[in-house]
């Protein structure tokens, strides 16, 4: 592990989280402040059990059977009972990535002083981090109210000896993996079962890891807009910052600048000046207004999920005073509906790239050979992998329906409204890979348009995208098998090689 990342129990921020999410992320520790509030929240929990007061979450039973008292002598056994019955995840296990990023959120969230967890407790989640015990979560089940409670479930079981474990990248038993280490199942106390599963971290890790690609997505749907421009002989006219200025939007004027710096230099552009088109399709024309709307959506994402991630969401709460108050700050609706934004903002970056793809692969629209086929009707050039980015925008619709605004009844109609919010997060994720995949298409058809007439220079950055699209996919000179390319296409998208190397020659985008 390298570098290192403190918890105080405040401030976290997604540049830091990202880390988590990398290959060797970065050493994880406590304040001696987050302990001290550690200990002060659990003196109070150890109170209510030196008077024998009733707590809800501590000597009760949960949700519907809050009203079942439970003898101190079988506190312990309470807790486990809590964690063996809730974790009940369904579906596909989450990468072993974000589900270290859910552990390190959890932590973060008790590390507040707020749960009344012992510091053992914190130490045993530290160790299990530090060895990169990762637990495997599956990634449905999760109503997104009273926590993502299967999800979580299954990541403070593996602190029992149960469940199953990343290690290197493979699925073990975490009993296994005890008994090879000589490793004791962690006994839980009061109050601490529950303070694991209550919260809302596994969607927001799912929405952190989807942010962090949307992020370099609208970078990159600038510059695959710039190389299209550019194929297509488009004008750069309607980038004008006056115009943008006269409206005002934050990421609109954002997205301008980014186009003009990265078409600065071409030697296209003037050569066709003087030609008889007057406007340029709306998806050309309309990039600054389009892009720029989803960029204003990303930004306001990211500032809901940073203070998510230092937030404490679990129920009850422990407060100085010794104050321990029952409320709802597990509830899943500010980033349910935040993450339902970006899926619903980041869809349309592919929906207007793949009009530009239409524009570009159109013989009655480019003025370039049919599809970019160097020799059309013998050979069907991109005919299909525009078919495919149409596939991949209709499939968005459907996933970009919020999930946010649904509700169902749970436990014995106690949970009454619920938030969907790891439903949220699964589907923007899904339209994030999915947008990838549509600009990847699009950067590659935007290169071959570049082909037909390479006696003149496109534009600094969008000439630094050509090479390096070029480094992965070569130019088609007659028809070959195309997924290999358009999985290289998406990965030079994803894995921000593309962005980087335009920002290496013209500077940081907005």
């Amino acid at each position: 592990m390298h570098d290192s990342i403190v918890l105080d129990g405040h401030d976290l921020k997604i540049s830091d989280l990202a880390r988590v999410l990398r290959e060797e992320p970065p050493a994880l520790e406590l304040s001696a402040g987050a302990r001290e509030r550690c200990r002060a929240s659990r003196a109070v929990i150890e109170d209510v059990m030196r008077r024998g007061d009733v707590v809800y979450g501590v000597n009760t039973g949960f949700g519907k059977l809050a009203r079942i008292r439970i003898e101190a002598s079988r506190l312990e056994e309470l807790q486990r009972n809590l964690i063996l019955s809730h974790a009940t995840g369904v579906g596909p296990a989450l990468p072993p990535e974000v589900s270290r990023l859910m552990l390190v959120l959890r932590i973060a969230a008790l590390s507040r002083g707020h749960s009344g967890v012992r510091e053992a407790l914190l130490d045993r989640l530290l160790l299990h981090y530090r060895e990169g015990w990762i637990p495997v979560v599956p990634e449905q089940g999760s109503v997104g109210a009273s926590g993502d409670l299967a999800p979580l479930a299954h990541i403070a079981i593996t602190l029992l000896g149960d469940g199953e474990l990343w290690i290197d990248g493979v699925r073990r038993k975490t009993a296994d993996v005890f008994a090879e280490r000589g490793i004791e199942p962690f006994a839980l106390s009061a109050k601490e079962g529950l303070a694991l599963i209550n919260g809302t971290q596994c969607m927001t890790a799912i929405g952190i890891a989807t942010w962090l690609h949307a992020d370099t997505l609208i970078k990159t749907a600038d510059i695959a807009a710039a190389m299209t421009i550019e194929a297509l002989r488009g004008s750069l006219r309607p980038f004008h910052p006056d115009v943008h200025e006269a409206r005002g939007q934050l990421g609109q004027l954002a997205t301008a600048r980014n186009v003009v710096r990265l078409l600065d230099g071409s030697e296209i552009l003037p050569s066709h000046e003087d030609c008889e088109k007057v406007q340029d399709p709306y998806s050309l024309r309309c990039v600054p207004q389009v892009h720029g709307a989803t960029r204003d959506a990303v930004k306001f994402v990211h500032d809901v999920l940073e203070r998510e991630a230092s937030a404490v969401t679990d129920n009850p709460l422990i407060f100085e005073n010794g104050e321990v108050v029952s409320a709802g700050n597990f509830h899943g609706q500010p980033v349910s509906q935040a993450l339902d934004f970006l899926g619903i903002a980041v869809a349309t970056l592919a929906s207007i790239s793949e009009r530009r793809i239409e524009n570009m692969v159109n013989p009655d629209l480019s003025g370039l050979p049919a599809f970019l086929a160097p020799d059309p009707g013998l050979n069907s050039g991109f005919m299909i992998p525009q078919v495919v980015a149409a596939s991949l925008v209709s499939e968005n619709k459907s996933l970009a329906h919020p999930a946010s605004v649904d509700s169902i009844p749970t436990s014995a109609n106690r949970e009454d409204h619920v938030s969907m919010g790891v439903t949220a997060a699964r589907h923007a994720r899904d339209i994030t890979n999915n947008v990838a995949s549509v600009l990847g298409i699009e950067v590659i058809c935007a290169a071959q348009g570049l082909e037909f007439d390479r006696s003149l220079g496109a534009g600094r950055g969008a000439e630094a995208a050509y090479k390096t699209v070029r480094s992965r996919v070569p130019k088609l000179e007659q028809d070959r098998y195309l997924a290999p390319d358009l999985a290289a296409g998406r990965e030079l998208v994803s894995s921000r090689a593309i962005l980087d190397a335009v920002e290496a020659e013209v500077g940081a985008l907005e």
